[in-house]
């Protein structure tokens, strides 16, 4: 088959891409603003999942004890510290220690405005969390009404960590009680949470005087070295009675992550999102084939007439809609990087891009392409050579 020499040199795609310079440029911003809208979308729901999970998966325990009732921090339900301590049986437990969770009011205190906030109740002569800055600052709470504060929670409780390293102190109102920040650690603001603050067991109990203290809301268990941290699960899941759930804190974190995923509209708006920048860029990308074959239709029609199948210049649509979606894809992923960033700075969620992320959204984009350059075969179909003579 005679193959022109234009096609030999340069792939016919690639000449019909650049031949409309400005329709190009509509393009590329029509992706790339789709892109946008799924990558915005995602790193908020990632952020959503992250920030909810993340004390969850910083528990210093091999398995936790919840309430099977349990869903999310931000609605609590306890068990009888009784169960964490029969756990003690096993000959592979090593300790065990209660972990009180609860919500409470903190009041700035130069704005005097109240705010909600997570609180931490531990055992301070026991490690709980991962965190560095916890471990190494324990025995600073030991005192009644001290409290290590969460430096990347919200600024709306008037807490700055520039300013309490330079004097070191800082004191607030906590459920009415006057409190002492003695240390701070980083965790993040959530959904659930926009902060969180750890106190010892005893400043917990006095903070919330209606709780039980007999009753905690998650229990961990240090097991000895060498144990099979599975065999040891199934074995007090059978021994201890049914009003509570062993698991290790990475399933902890998932019954959060289920919480938020599939227990509330949140899950589905970000995914409804997700779909809508998908279809945008189909309609984009649509237009501008379906637009660029009405204008050359006699040329594909002499192509037709020259021996080339349907198959072929379908083939050359997909080239061209594969181009466009690299070409979109690059300035997109590069303003995800700065508004990423830009919305960490204003809501303090651990929203960021990871690798997973972006090959996803470069997939969805290759697909959203290769969609609208099929739909727009329909009018190179009707490409008939005899029309041209």
């Amino acid at each position: 088959m005679f193959k022109p020499r234009f096609l030999k040199k340069t792939p016919l795609a690639w000449l019909q891409v650049k031949r409309e310079r400005t329709r190009l440029m509509v393009a590329i911003a029509g992706i790339a603003f789709a892109d946008m809208l799924i990558f915005i979308q995602m790193g908020f729901e990632g952020a959503l999942y992250d920030a909810a999970i993340q004390p969850h998966r910083n528990l210093q325990a091999d398995l936790v004890l919840t309430n099977p009732q349990m869903q999310t921090l931000f609605s609590v339900k306890d068990f009888p510290r009784q169960r964490l301590y029969q756990t003690l049986a096993h000959e592979d437990v090593a300790s065990v220690s209660g972990v009180y969770i609860a919500t409470g009011q903190w009041k700035n205190p130069e704005t005097r405005l109240e705010r909600a906030i997570l609180v931490w109740g531990i055992d301070p002569t026991e490690p709980s969390f991962n965190f560095p800055e916890v471990n190494q600052n324990l025995h600073k709470i030991q005192p009644l009404n001290q409290l290590l504060f969460d430096q990347a929670g919200r600024p709306e409780y008037g807490f700055t960590a520039a300013a309490y390293g330079e004097t070191g102190q800082f004191s607030a109102e906590l459920n009415g009680m006057q409190v002492d920040v003695t240390g701070v650690f980083t965790n993040g603001a959530s959904f659930a949470a926009d902060g969180n603050v750890i106190a010892s067991d005893s400043t917990f109990l006095r903070l919330f005087p209606d709780q039980n203290a007999d009753h905690i809301e998650v229990g961990l268990v240090q097991l000895k070295p060498g144990a099979d941290v599975e065999k040891v699960q199934h074995e007090l899941t059978a021994a201890l009675p049914d009003d509570v759930l062993i698991g290790s804190p990475e399933d902890f974190a998932q019954i959060e992550r289920e919480y938020w995923a599939n227990g509330t509209g949140i899950g589905f708006i970000f995914g409804l999102g997700v779909g809508v920048g998908f279809i945008v860029g189909i309609v984009i990308v649509y237009q501008i084939l379906y637009s660029d074959v009405s204008e050359h239709l006699p040329e594909y029609a002499t192509l037709k007439a020259m021996g080339y199948t349907d198959s072929y210049l379908l083939s050359v649509l997909i080239q061209e809609s594969l181009l466009l979606a690299v070409l979109g894809y690059v300035p997109s992923i590069v303003l995800a990087f700065g508004l990423y960033q830009l919305a960490f700075t204003a809501t303090m969620l651990p929203i960021a891009m990871t690798s997973r992320r972006a090959i996803t959204v470069l997939i969805l984009t290759i697909v959203m392409c290769s969609v609208s350059g099929a739909i727009a075969m329909r009018k190179l179909r009707t490409a008939d050579p005899a029309d041209i003579f």
